[in-house]
């Protein structure tokens, strides 16, 4: 069965994939490569969809199950699945499905499972379908259609069911098993919505019924949670770094445990996963230490909406006290259910100074975003593959996007009067041959977050409900409790393809990242301003302000982007567009000499802040822009004359050399580094100005 679903993956994008010419090589070499921003190791990153300060967060919450607790994969999917599987066969279905082994390699988070047709979708945003697989066949783009008009689907309850979390991996197998096995059995009769044998018809909405039945019953009644207890080492992952971590996020804030598992399977898990050496001397600490307030049974994603009735669980039988716990919240003790209003009223605590930290993209991240307004970290396993592929195969994508590229200047200068069409064949036969090659790095469905240029589901459900996102919480770790995530701005398309409006010194820079020139990091700024609490995924473009280029530097409490995080009550300025009036009645040219050296002396900064940062700090401050302006003045006595410095060693307003703030005339603008207009070389390219937090390039 599985070399039969390795043979015909590669028809998955389209039956025969078509082969380019010699000459259609793409040299992947001659793509410009994408900048990083981001020093820290790749996999202790934290990513950022909205800006958010640690500093601000008074409450740290956690799952338990995929969060703190990380199963060991193949091992704990292995394990639900032939519970699941040993359910089904019970309750009547064939015995020879027990032969069947779970094959890690073939699910993944994210898909939908259509209970109408029996199918696999991975789909993007909208509904439209990116992939299809009916058992362990790959439909192509024929068969697709057939079944869905448009190839699209709506993203109906009643009918789809999203694989939102890990959980879901054996599921998601074993559907794909159950109608595999029905497709090609010779004793049912194969129909479009199920099959059929003498006067039995199976429909795959009953099939996913009793699937969804038996995997409840595996996690709430059966032996499940038993046999992981039983072999923790085995499925359950320990990390040493676990109580540093939580008792790092204690100095700032509290935290708290709110997990769907009951109190018995939590006491072991956690028991476990705190049982680690002791060193330096120190004592053994219960697992309930670390953690302010513990909440066992929540059932989410019921708890954001309405939940259940707080109770507190008595630790020495497991058993639920009577009544309802109306407070006060004590430290060591558990509670069961609750709700998100009767537990951030215990707490004393607003939406907005929570990060709940869950694996769930739905009953932890979405419904907490939703209906309470939380601060969310999506854990996202996964990542660490993605990554891996992504860094590894990078010159796949690059390959799209140049290929894409050159489809779209065919049609970027056409109109109404262009009469005749296009060869585009090639191109897209190209387009699909690297989409396929990419989908099938990452494994047999592809990516998690995207099939070729186009984002999936899962991903626009990452990006639009987590506010931070990383393979594991403790990559919280690495960074200080202080610490300010900066999220990337996002353009729509007619900032994206409209040029910013052009000053007489330049524009604004479209690439500029946190207030930093791309390349150049802090550079600009003078040290005593150099902040490093500021991070960013590294987007494509991105702008600060549109605002025109003041005439003065603009006010020190000015912040160059918008911040989600910023609150109304924080006293935030804002950037002056320009002076009321101006002293000169007319603006002057500036002198092509001086603009000439100034271009040079800036190249030179550039290309030393490549290996030498500091070097090329040192070198802004110091007086090598010494020479004189007599023949400046002489050649072109109405110019604007941009001298810093001149032979004796003083500037013109008699400052003292290396101020690079230093006027050079009656009406000149003033700053650190003035970029006019003018051919640059193009690795001058992106060198900007730094004034408060916006960046000005040429």
């Amino acid at each position: 069965m599985l070399n039969q679903r390795m043979s015909l993956i590669d028809g998955r994008v389209s039956p025969k994939m078509p082969k380019t010419n010699a000459q259609d090589d793409i040299d992947i070499k001659k793509i410009r490569p994408v900048t990083k921003f981001n020093k820290r190791e790749t996999g202790h990153r934290v990513f950022v969809n909205r800006s958010l300060q640690l500093e601000k967060v008074k409450f740290f919450g956690f799952d338990m199950d995929y969060t703190l607790a990380m199963y060991k994969s193949p091992e704990y999917e292995s394990l639900a699945f032939d519970l699941a599987l040993k359910r089904i066969v019970k309750i009547g279905y064939p015995n020879e499905l027990l032969e069947v082994q779970y094959d890690a390699s073939f699910p993944m988070r994210g898909l939908w499972f259509d209970t109408f047709y029996g199918t696999l979708l991975k789909t993007d945003p909208f509904g439209h379908i990116l992939l299809c697989v009916s058992g362990f066949d790959f439909l192509d783009p024929h068969e697709i259609s057939k079944l869905y008009p448009n190839k699209f689907i709506n993203l109906d309850e009643n009918r789809c069911y999203v694989m939102n979390t890990l959980f879901d991996l054996p599921e998601a197998y074993l559907l794909t098993t159950l109608v595999n096995y029905f497709k090609n059995n010779p004793d049912y009769t194969r129909d479009v919505t199920g099959v059929k044998c003498g006067d039995i018809f199976m429909s795959y909405q009953s099939l996913f019924q009793d699937v969804r039945s038996a995997v409840d019953f595996i996690h709430a009644q059966g032996s499940l949670k038993s046999l992981t207890v039983q072999d923790i080492e085995k499925y359950v992952h320990k990390d040493e770094r676990l109580p540093l971590f939580l008792e790092r996020l204690k100095q700032g804030a509290k935290v708290f445990l709110l997990t769907n598992s009951g109190y018995e399977y939590t006491e072991k898990l956690m028991t476990y996963l705190f049982d680690l050496p002791i060193k330096d001397g120190k004592e053994h600490r219960n697992w309930k230490t670390y953690f302010d307030y513990i909440f066992v049974d929540a059932q989410k994603p019921v708890f954001f909406k309405g939940g259940t009735i707080l109770r507190q669980v008595d630790e020495n039988t497991g058993i639920l006290k009577i009544g309802t716990h109306v407070g006060p919240l004590r430290k060591g003790y558990i509670y069961s259910g609750g709700s998100v209003e009767t537990v951030s009223q215990l707490m004393g605590v607003k939406g907005k100074e929570i990060l709940y930290v869950g694996d769930h993209i739905f009953g932890d991240i979405l419904k907490s975003k939703k209906n309470c307004g939380w601060k969310t970290f999506l854990v996202v396993p996964e990542l660490s593959k993605e990554l891996a592929v992504w860094t590894q195969r990078s010159d796949l994508f690059d390959k799209l996007n140049f290929t894409i590229g050159q489809l779209a200047g065919i049609f970027k200068n056409m109109d109404m009067r262009s009469h005749e069409r296009p060869d585009i064949r090639n191109l897209q036969h190209r387009i699909q041959e690297t989409v396929h090659e990419m989908d099938t790095a990452y494994g047999l469905l592809g990516s998690v977050f995207r099939s070729g240029s186009r984002q999936t589901f899962f991903a626009s459900q990452v990006m639009r409900y987590a506010d931070l996102y990383a393979a594991t919480p403790i990559n919280l770790l690495y960074y200080p409790l202080y610490y300010m995530f900066r999220a990337p701005d996002m353009l729509m398309p007619h900032e994206l393809t409209v040029e910013h409006q052009e000053s007489k010194l330049g524009r604004i820079s479209p690439t500029a990242i946190n207030g930093d020139v791309k390349g150049f990091g802090n550079l600009f700024t003078p040290p005593p301003r150099i902040s490093s609490t500021v991070d960013a995924s590294p987007p494509t473009r991105r702008a600060m302000s549109l605002q025109p280029l003041p005439l003065a530097p603009p006010s020190s409490k000015f912040h160059g982007f918008h911040d989600e995080d910023i609150s109304e009550e924080e006293d935030v300025g804002s950037l002056s567009s320009a002076h009321s009036s101006n002293s000169s009645s007319s603006r002057r040219s500036s002198c092509d000499i001086c603009l000439d050296r100034k271009r040079a002396f800036t190249y030179k900064v550039a290309e030393l802040a490549k290996t030498n940062p500091v070097a090329a700090q040192e070198l802004l401050a110091s007086d090598q822009l010494r020479y004189t302006r007599q023949k400046c003045l002489v050649d072109q006595p109405n110019a604007i004359h941009h001298h810093f410095i001149n032979v004796s060693g003083t500037n013109q307003d008699n400052s003292k050399p290396g101020d690079l703030s230093s006027k050079s005339g009656a009406g000149t603008e003033t700053g650190n580094i003035e970029i006019e207009g003018g051919d640059i070389p193009d690795a001058e390219k992106g060198i900007g100005i730094r004034r408060g937090s916006a960046i000005y390039n040429d």
